[in-house]
């Protein structure tokens, strides 16, 4: 991107987040009281996120999972999610609050989904590219497959969106997330309640990429 269409991605960033959120809060209001209820208060989740440049920032979601309780053996993500945020995550529900941090500047609409901080250390210096350019709520990588993928998939589509990313592009990548979603794919890896935790690429396919 040049500067100017990084002026104007900032732009359409800014608008359709402002009006995203005045559109869409009734959903939002709806969605908070089922989250009260069903899984109870805070009804959102915040968390500390890498952003642009690796610079954390706080997430903020709907609340899906219980709180951890040793006791009744709510311990992994898998026993903490509940039906209602397992819906919600399929229709992305618990996403539309993530409107606040594009509109604060913390993402963007289309970019490399932010992940956990301490991931940052287990990214080779080709997958740490993906932090040049702000998060974004959808991405290449998630209307490619979105959880079906595995996490060197995911990185290299990243990648590939660092270098080629255009208006034209995030506008396609747009289009397709309203079609991943009407499909629901991807949206669990397989035994999992989204993906299973990344503990960096194995030496031997970062040494097989290197000697491609």
């Amino acid at each position: 991107m040049t500067r100017a269409s990084d002026v104007a991605q900032r732009a359409i960033d800014v608008v359709v987040a402002g009006a995203g959120l005045v559109v869409l809060a009734p959903v939002m209001a709806g969605v908070a009281v089922a989250v009260a209820a069903g899984i109870g208060r805070p009804v959102l989740f915040r968390q500390a996120r890498p952003g642009l440049h690796g610079r954390p920032f706080t997430l903020i979601k709907f609340r899906t999972m219980r709180d951890v309780d040793e006791e009744r053996g709510l311990v992994t993500d898998a026993d903490r999610l509940t039906g209602l945020g397992r819906a919600l995550r399929a229709a992305s529900l618990d996403e539309l609050p993530t409107m606040w941090n594009v509109l604060r500047g913390d993402m963007s609409l289309v970019g490399p989904r932010p992940l956990l901080l301490h991931y940052r250390d287990l990214y080779t210096p080709e997958q740490a590219r993906r932090q040049e350019v702000r998060p974004g709520v959808t991405g290449l990588a998630q209307v490619s497959g979105r959880n079906g993928l595995t996490w060197e998939e995911r990185f290299a589509l990243d990648v590939w969106y660092v270098e080629h990313r255009s208006l034209g592009l995030n506008l396609r990548i747009c289009a397709r997330t309203v079609l991943t979603l009407l499909r629901r794919e991807g949206i669990t890896a397989p035994g999992e309640s989204t993906m299973p935790q990344f503990t960096g690429t194995p030496r031997a396919a970062r040494e097989g990429r290197d000697g491609a």
